[in-house]
Protein backbone atom coordinates (compact mmCIF):
# COMPACT_ATOMS: atom_id res chain seq x y z
CA UNK A 1 0.00 0.00 0.00
CA UNK A 2 2.68 2.72 1.03
CA UNK A 3 4.64 2.11 -2.18
CA UNK A 4 1.30 2.42 -4.17
CA UNK A 5 0.78 5.73 -2.26
CA UNK A 6 4.39 6.58 -3.40
CA UNK A 7 3.38 6.22 -6.84
CA UNK A 8 0.39 8.17 -7.09
CA UNK A 9 2.09 11.07 -5.37
CA UNK A 10 5.10 10.67 -7.57
CA UNK A 11 2.83 11.01 -10.35
CA UNK A 12 1.12 14.58 -9.09
CA UNK A 13 4.59 15.94 -10.17
CA UNK A 14 4.35 15.26 -14.25
CA UNK A 15 0.38 15.76 -14.05
CA UNK A 16 0.66 19.23 -12.43
CA UNK A 17 3.33 20.20 -14.71
CA UNK A 18 1.67 19.12 -17.72
CA UNK A 19 -1.99 21.09 -16.81
CA UNK A 20 0.22 24.07 -16.22
CA UNK A 21 2.29 23.65 -19.29
CA UNK A 22 -1.32 23.77 -21.47
CA UNK A 23 -2.70 26.08 -19.93
CA UNK A 24 0.18 28.37 -20.31
CA UNK A 25 0.50 28.13 -23.99
CA UNK A 26 -3.30 28.44 -24.14
CA UNK A 27 -2.89 31.70 -22.49
CA UNK A 28 -0.39 33.23 -24.91
CA UNK A 29 -2.36 33.02 -27.97
CA UNK A 30 -5.05 34.15 -25.88
CA UNK A 31 -6.45 37.50 -26.97
CA UNK A 32 -6.40 40.49 -24.17
CA UNK A 33 -4.51 40.70 -21.21
CA UNK A 34 -3.66 42.70 -18.03
CA UNK A 35 -2.07 44.97 -20.09
CA UNK A 36 -4.73 46.05 -22.53
CA UNK A 37 -7.20 46.24 -20.15
CA UNK A 38 -4.79 49.10 -18.29
CA UNK A 39 -4.97 50.82 -21.54
CA UNK A 40 -8.73 50.01 -22.12
CA UNK A 41 -9.15 51.55 -18.71
CA UNK A 42 -6.87 54.73 -19.33
CA UNK A 43 -8.34 55.36 -22.73
CA UNK A 44 -12.15 55.38 -21.34
CA UNK A 45 -12.05 56.50 -18.04
CA UNK A 46 -15.37 55.41 -17.68
CA UNK A 47 -15.00 52.14 -17.54
CA UNK A 48 -13.17 52.44 -14.04
CA UNK A 49 -10.23 53.45 -12.34
CA UNK A 50 -7.04 53.00 -14.58
CA UNK A 51 -4.75 54.01 -11.90
CA UNK A 52 -6.48 51.56 -9.39
CA UNK A 53 -6.02 49.20 -11.73
CA UNK A 54 -2.29 49.67 -12.40
CA UNK A 55 -1.74 50.27 -8.96
CA UNK A 56 -2.84 46.63 -8.28
CA UNK A 57 -0.45 45.12 -10.71
CA UNK A 58 2.61 47.20 -8.64
CA UNK A 59 5.15 44.50 -6.16
CA UNK A 60 3.82 41.36 -8.53
CA UNK A 61 7.18 39.89 -9.09
CA UNK A 62 6.44 36.26 -8.63
CA UNK A 63 2.71 36.51 -9.64
CA UNK A 64 3.73 38.45 -12.43
CA UNK A 65 5.18 35.91 -14.80
CA UNK A 66 1.77 34.80 -15.78
CA UNK A 67 0.79 34.01 -19.60
CA UNK A 68 -0.26 37.25 -21.64
CA UNK A 69 1.19 38.84 -24.93
CA UNK A 70 4.31 40.65 -24.36
CA UNK A 71 4.48 42.36 -27.66
CA UNK A 72 4.15 46.01 -27.71
CA UNK A 73 1.75 46.47 -30.31
CA UNK A 74 -1.69 46.42 -28.26
CA UNK A 75 -4.92 47.37 -30.04
CA UNK A 76 -6.22 50.59 -28.90
CA UNK A 77 -2.76 52.07 -27.77
CA UNK A 78 -2.83 55.04 -30.38
CA UNK A 79 -1.61 58.04 -28.38
CA UNK A 80 0.10 56.60 -25.32
CA UNK A 81 3.98 56.92 -24.60
CA UNK A 82 5.94 53.82 -25.74
CA UNK A 83 7.76 53.94 -22.97
CA UNK A 84 4.76 54.03 -20.81
CA UNK A 85 3.68 50.86 -22.58
CA UNK A 86 6.72 49.11 -22.53
CA UNK A 87 6.53 50.24 -18.36
CA UNK A 88 3.37 48.42 -18.23
CA UNK A 89 4.59 45.22 -19.59
CA UNK A 90 7.53 44.74 -17.07
CA UNK A 91 5.29 46.35 -14.28
CA UNK A 92 2.96 42.56 -14.99
CA UNK A 93 6.13 40.70 -16.11
CA UNK A 94 5.64 40.61 -19.46
CA UNK A 95 8.99 42.18 -20.49
CA UNK A 96 10.42 38.71 -20.31
CA UNK A 97 10.04 35.61 -22.86
CA UNK A 98 7.42 33.27 -22.13
CA UNK A 99 9.96 30.31 -21.22
CA UNK A 100 11.32 32.25 -18.65
CA UNK A 101 8.20 33.23 -17.10
CA UNK A 102 7.02 29.70 -17.02
CA UNK A 103 10.28 28.53 -15.38
CA UNK A 104 9.94 31.10 -13.21
CA UNK A 105 6.01 30.34 -11.93
CA UNK A 106 7.09 26.10 -11.50
CA UNK A 107 9.89 27.66 -9.15
CA UNK A 108 7.54 29.49 -7.61
CA UNK A 109 4.76 27.47 -7.12
CA UNK A 110 6.77 24.50 -5.97
CA UNK A 111 7.22 26.70 -2.20
CA UNK A 112 3.62 27.74 -2.63
CA UNK A 113 4.47 31.38 -3.84
CA UNK A 114 1.93 32.57 -5.96
CA UNK A 115 2.79 36.47 -6.03
CA UNK A 116 0.41 39.41 -5.91
CA UNK A 117 -3.10 39.88 -7.82
CA UNK A 118 -3.07 42.50 -10.93
CA UNK A 119 -6.09 44.36 -9.96
CA UNK A 120 -6.85 43.53 -6.26
CA UNK A 121 -3.51 44.34 -4.90
CA UNK A 122 -3.44 41.64 -2.24
CA UNK A 123 -1.34 38.11 -2.14
CA UNK A 124 -2.96 35.17 -4.09
CA UNK A 125 -2.31 32.89 -1.70
CA UNK A 126 -3.81 35.42 1.07
CA UNK A 127 -7.02 35.93 -1.59
CA UNK A 128 -7.01 31.83 -1.31
CA UNK A 129 -6.95 31.55 2.08
CA UNK A 130 -9.75 33.92 3.03
CA UNK A 131 -12.13 32.61 -0.19
CA UNK A 132 -11.12 28.34 0.50
CA UNK A 133 -13.56 27.96 3.52
CA UNK A 134 -16.47 28.81 1.74
CA UNK A 135 -16.01 26.67 -1.32
CA UNK A 136 -15.10 23.83 1.10
CA UNK A 137 -17.75 24.28 3.25
CA UNK A 138 -20.36 24.19 -0.17
CA UNK A 139 -18.21 21.32 -1.89
CA UNK A 140 -18.03 18.91 1.35
CA UNK A 141 -21.53 19.21 2.66
CA UNK A 142 -22.90 19.28 -0.60
CA UNK A 143 -21.40 15.85 -1.49
CA UNK A 144 -22.07 14.45 2.29
CA UNK A 145 -26.13 15.61 2.26
CA UNK A 146 -25.89 14.09 -1.28
CA UNK A 147 -24.52 10.76 -0.68
CA UNK A 148 -26.10 10.25 2.69
CA UNK A 149 -29.27 10.41 1.32
CA UNK A 150 -29.13 8.46 -2.30
CA UNK A 151 -26.96 5.41 -1.32
CA UNK A 152 -29.91 4.42 1.23
CA UNK A 153 -32.56 5.77 -1.37
CA UNK A 154 -30.71 3.86 -4.42
CA UNK A 155 -30.39 0.69 -2.07
CA UNK A 156 -34.13 1.02 -1.86
CA UNK A 157 -35.06 1.59 -4.60
CA UNK A 158 -32.78 -1.35 -6.04
CA UNK A 159 -34.20 -3.99 -3.53
CA UNK A 160 -38.16 -2.51 -4.77
CA UNK A 161 -37.13 -2.50 -7.98
CA UNK A 162 -40.37 -1.97 -10.21
CA UNK A 163 -42.51 -1.40 -7.29
CA UNK A 164 -44.69 1.35 -6.83
CA UNK A 165 -42.24 3.32 -4.17
CA UNK A 166 -39.42 2.51 -7.24
CA UNK A 167 -41.86 4.70 -9.51
CA UNK A 168 -43.01 7.04 -7.24
CA UNK A 169 -39.36 7.97 -6.13
CA UNK A 170 -38.15 7.79 -9.63
CA UNK A 171 -40.41 10.86 -10.65
CA UNK A 172 -39.19 13.01 -7.81
CA UNK A 173 -35.37 12.25 -8.43
CA UNK A 174 -35.71 13.05 -12.30
CA UNK A 175 -38.06 16.37 -11.27
CA UNK A 176 -34.79 16.97 -9.06
CA UNK A 177 -32.39 16.88 -11.88
CA UNK A 178 -34.53 18.79 -14.33
CA UNK A 179 -34.61 21.49 -12.17
CA UNK A 180 -31.38 23.53 -12.87
CA UNK A 181 -30.09 24.66 -8.68
CA UNK A 182 -29.56 28.11 -9.58
CA UNK A 183 -33.73 28.14 -10.05
CA UNK A 184 -34.10 26.40 -6.90
CA UNK A 185 -31.76 28.38 -5.61
CA UNK A 186 -34.17 31.02 -6.32
CA UNK A 187 -36.66 29.40 -5.13
CA UNK A 188 -35.49 28.58 -1.60
CA UNK A 189 -34.90 32.55 -1.49
CA UNK A 190 -38.46 33.42 -2.27
CA UNK A 191 -39.89 30.75 0.25
CA UNK A 192 -37.20 30.91 3.02
CA UNK A 193 -35.60 33.79 2.89
CA UNK A 194 -37.71 36.66 3.22
CA UNK A 195 -38.60 37.37 -0.53
CA UNK A 196 -42.60 36.68 -0.54
CA UNK A 197 -43.40 34.15 2.19
CA UNK A 198 -40.91 33.27 5.41
CA UNK A 199 -37.60 34.55 6.55
CA UNK A 200 -36.58 32.10 8.45
CA UNK A 201 -32.70 31.82 6.79
CA UNK A 202 -30.36 34.09 6.29
CA UNK A 203 -29.94 35.37 2.47
CA UNK A 204 -25.60 36.21 2.78
CA UNK A 205 -22.53 34.96 4.36
CA UNK A 206 -21.27 32.17 6.48
CA UNK A 207 -21.93 33.41 10.04
CA UNK A 208 -23.55 36.16 11.58
CA UNK A 209 -22.16 39.60 12.53
CA UNK A 210 -21.93 38.66 16.36
CA UNK A 211 -20.20 35.06 15.14
CA UNK A 212 -17.24 35.98 17.88
CA UNK A 213 -19.18 36.32 20.47
CA UNK A 214 -20.89 32.84 20.55
CA UNK A 215 -19.97 29.88 22.06
CA UNK A 216 -18.94 27.18 20.52
CA UNK A 217 -22.18 25.22 19.87
CA UNK A 218 -23.71 28.58 18.73
CA UNK A 219 -21.27 29.02 16.34
CA UNK A 220 -21.58 25.65 14.87
CA UNK A 221 -25.49 26.42 14.84
CA UNK A 222 -25.45 29.33 13.67
CA UNK A 223 -23.01 28.04 10.40
CA UNK A 224 -25.56 25.23 9.93
CA UNK A 225 -28.12 27.97 9.54
CA UNK A 226 -26.13 29.80 7.42
CA UNK A 227 -24.90 27.23 4.91
CA UNK A 228 -28.61 25.14 4.57
CA UNK A 229 -30.20 26.72 1.56
CA UNK A 230 -26.92 27.13 -0.55
CA UNK A 231 -26.08 23.55 0.30
CA UNK A 232 -29.24 22.18 0.00
CA UNK A 233 -29.52 24.08 -4.09
CA UNK A 234 -26.65 22.87 -5.36
CA UNK A 235 -26.94 19.06 -3.63
CA UNK A 236 -30.60 18.71 -5.78
CA UNK A 237 -28.55 17.78 -8.87
CA UNK A 238 -25.95 15.21 -7.42
CA UNK A 239 -28.76 13.81 -5.20
CA UNK A 240 -30.71 13.01 -8.01
CA UNK A 241 -27.45 11.36 -10.39
CA UNK A 242 -25.79 9.45 -7.45
CA UNK A 243 -29.68 8.34 -6.60
CA UNK A 244 -29.68 6.66 -10.13
CA UNK A 245 -26.47 5.57 -10.03
CA UNK A 246 -26.21 3.83 -6.62
CA UNK A 247 -29.85 1.61 -8.09
CA UNK A 248 -28.56 0.74 -11.24
CA UNK A 249 -25.09 -0.38 -9.61
CA UNK A 250 -27.07 -2.51 -7.30
CA UNK A 251 -29.17 -3.74 -9.67
CA UNK A 252 -26.27 -4.70 -11.78
CA UNK A 253 -24.76 -6.96 -8.81
CA UNK A 254 -28.20 -8.53 -7.27
CA UNK A 255 -28.72 -10.22 -10.70
CA UNK A 256 -25.52 -11.45 -10.48
CA UNK A 257 -24.53 -15.51 -9.73
CA UNK A 258 -23.14 -15.33 -6.65
CA UNK A 259 -26.21 -13.25 -5.07
CA UNK A 260 -27.80 -16.38 -6.36
CA UNK A 261 -25.54 -19.26 -4.97
CA UNK A 262 -25.67 -16.80 -1.32
CA UNK A 263 -29.17 -17.02 -1.07
CA UNK A 264 -29.36 -20.71 -2.02
CA UNK A 265 -26.88 -21.15 0.97
CA UNK A 266 -29.72 -19.67 3.43
CA UNK A 267 -28.25 -16.23 3.83
CA UNK A 268 -31.09 -13.52 4.46
CA UNK A 269 -32.07 -11.10 2.62
CA UNK A 270 -30.17 -8.18 4.35
CA UNK A 271 -27.41 -10.86 4.83
CA UNK A 272 -26.82 -10.86 0.92
CA UNK A 273 -27.72 -7.22 0.35
CA UNK A 274 -25.07 -6.07 2.50
CA UNK A 275 -22.49 -8.65 3.48
CA UNK A 276 -21.69 -9.45 -0.32
CA UNK A 277 -23.60 -6.89 -2.83
CA UNK A 278 -22.95 -4.12 -1.19
CA UNK A 279 -19.15 -4.17 -1.24
CA UNK A 280 -18.92 -4.53 -4.71
CA UNK A 281 -22.07 -2.34 -5.79
CA UNK A 282 -20.79 0.37 -3.92
CA UNK A 283 -17.17 0.67 -5.81
CA UNK A 284 -19.14 2.41 -9.25
CA UNK A 285 -20.37 4.69 -6.82
CA UNK A 286 -17.17 6.13 -4.63
CA UNK A 287 -15.54 5.90 -8.20
CA UNK A 288 -17.93 9.03 -8.90
CA UNK A 289 -16.51 10.99 -5.76
CA UNK A 290 -14.18 12.61 -7.07
CA UNK A 291 -15.74 14.24 -10.19
CA UNK A 292 -19.01 15.27 -7.70
CA UNK A 293 -16.52 16.84 -5.36
CA UNK A 294 -14.89 18.95 -7.43
CA UNK A 295 -17.14 20.02 -9.34
CA UNK A 296 -19.12 20.93 -6.32
CA UNK A 297 -16.10 22.84 -4.59
CA UNK A 298 -15.30 24.57 -8.06
CA UNK A 299 -17.61 24.42 -10.98
CA UNK A 300 -20.85 24.08 -9.18
CA UNK A 301 -20.68 26.72 -6.48
CA UNK A 302 -20.32 29.74 -8.92
CA UNK A 303 -23.84 30.51 -9.45
CA UNK A 304 -24.67 29.43 -6.15
CA UNK A 305 -21.76 31.99 -4.68
CA UNK A 306 -23.62 34.65 -6.51
CA UNK A 307 -26.96 33.98 -5.99
CA UNK A 308 -26.26 34.09 -1.83
CA UNK A 309 -23.05 36.39 -1.40
CA UNK A 310 -20.99 34.44 -0.88
CA UNK A 311 -17.48 34.77 -1.57
CA UNK A 312 -15.71 31.52 -2.37
CA UNK A 313 -13.50 30.59 -5.30
CA UNK A 314 -15.67 29.54 -7.54
CA UNK A 315 -16.75 33.69 -7.56
CA UNK A 316 -12.89 34.52 -7.45
CA UNK A 317 -11.57 32.12 -10.07
CA UNK A 318 -14.64 33.45 -12.49
CA UNK A 319 -13.79 37.86 -11.86
CA UNK A 320 -9.95 36.51 -12.69
CA UNK A 321 -10.52 35.15 -15.47
CA UNK A 322 -12.69 37.65 -16.49
CA UNK A 323 -10.44 40.69 -15.56
CA UNK A 324 -7.15 38.56 -17.23
CA UNK A 325 -5.58 38.34 -13.45
CA UNK A 326 -2.95 35.49 -14.24
CA UNK A 327 -1.50 35.17 -10.86
CA UNK A 328 -4.91 34.22 -9.59
CA UNK A 329 -6.10 32.36 -12.21
CA UNK A 330 -3.31 30.08 -12.56
CA UNK A 331 -3.08 29.93 -8.82
CA UNK A 332 -6.69 28.90 -8.65
CA UNK A 333 -5.67 26.14 -11.50
CA UNK A 334 -3.03 24.65 -9.61
CA UNK A 335 -4.89 24.35 -5.97
CA UNK A 336 -7.95 23.08 -7.35
CA UNK A 337 -5.76 20.06 -9.50
CA UNK A 338 -3.60 19.54 -6.68
CA UNK A 339 -7.04 18.99 -4.35
CA UNK A 340 -8.51 16.67 -7.15
CA UNK A 341 -5.56 14.48 -7.32
CA UNK A 342 -5.45 14.39 -3.68
CA UNK A 343 -9.29 13.03 -3.56
CA UNK A 344 -8.92 11.05 -6.52
CA UNK A 345 -5.93 8.94 -3.91
CA UNK A 346 -7.65 9.13 -0.77
CA UNK A 347 -11.12 7.44 -3.41
CA UNK A 348 -8.35 4.57 -4.72
CA UNK A 349 -7.36 4.00 -0.51
CA UNK A 350 -11.41 4.46 0.15
CA UNK A 351 -11.65 1.15 -1.75
CA UNK A 352 -9.61 -1.05 -0.14
CA UNK A 353 -12.14 0.17 3.07
CA UNK A 354 -15.23 -0.89 1.01
CA UNK A 355 -13.37 -4.23 -0.41
CA UNK A 356 -10.38 -5.55 1.39
CA UNK A 357 -9.62 -8.10 -1.69
CA UNK A 358 -8.31 -5.29 -3.51
CA UNK A 359 -4.59 -5.01 -3.38
CA UNK A 360 -3.13 -1.86 -4.60
CA UNK A 361 0.35 -3.00 -4.26
CA UNK A 362 -0.25 -5.68 -7.40
CA UNK A 363 -1.26 -3.01 -9.99
CA UNK A 364 0.05 -0.39 -11.81
CA UNK A 365 -0.16 3.24 -10.42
Amino acid sequence: MLSYIARRIALMVPTLFGILLISFIIVQFAPGGPVERVIAQLQNPNAGSASDRVGGGQGGDSGAQMGGDANSSYRGAQGLDPAFIKELEKQFGFDKPAHERFVKMLGDYIRFDFGRSYFRDAPVLQLIKEKLPVSISLGLWMTLLSYAISIPLGIRKAVKDGSRFDTWTSAVVIVGYAIPGFLFAILLIVLFAGGSFWQIFPLRGLHSENWNELSLFGKAVDYLWHIALPVTAMALGAFATSTLLTKNSFLDEIRKQYVLTARMKGLSERGVLYGHVFRNAMLIVIAGFPGAFVHALFAGSLLIETIFSLDGLGLLSFEAIVNRDYPVVFANLYIFSLIGLVVHLITDLTYTWVDPRIDFDTREA
